[in-house]
């Protein structure tokens, strides 16, 4: 059992950053690849971020290249989203997830490969 926990959400103004931190328990936290969803009011949860096991691919939702970067430390379990340039139609909850059993090159966007998510947090960018 894996258990997620993520943090850094909040208001921030169109044009603004946030950090989005999800911390996982457990010692084989470098076996899953991670990601990052959201959902917003009235909407299906949709693929923002993820990250393979060893950090060294990456993929991103189109609405968030230029402007988002997920990175991982392994070394303290933990999963980071940076977002800049907010806008508004970022307002989400936005949760953190595990992928377990897939290859390090594996980059899972589809929601239905994640075994674990988080409670969500949060974000609020106001125009």
């Amino acid at each position: 059992q894996v258990q997620l926990v993520e943090s850094g959400g909040g208001l921030v103004q169109a044009g603004g950053s946030l950090r989005l931190s999800c911390a996982a328990s457990g010692r084989t936290f470098n076996r899953y690849a991670m990601g990052w969803f959201r959902q917003a009011p009235g909407k299906e949860r949709e693929f923002v971020a993820t990250i393979s096991r060893s950090g060294s691919w990456t993929s991103y939702a189109d609405s968030v290249k230029g402007r988002f970067t997920i990175s991982r430390d392994n070394d303290k379990n933990m999963v980071y989203l940076q977002m800049n340039s907010l806008r508004p139609e970022n307002t989400a909850v936005y949760y953190c997830a595990a992928a377990i059993g897939l290859t390090d090159y594996h980059v899972p966007v589809l929601r239905r490969l994640y075994d674990y998510w988080g409670q969500g947090t949060q974000v609020t960018v106001s125009s």
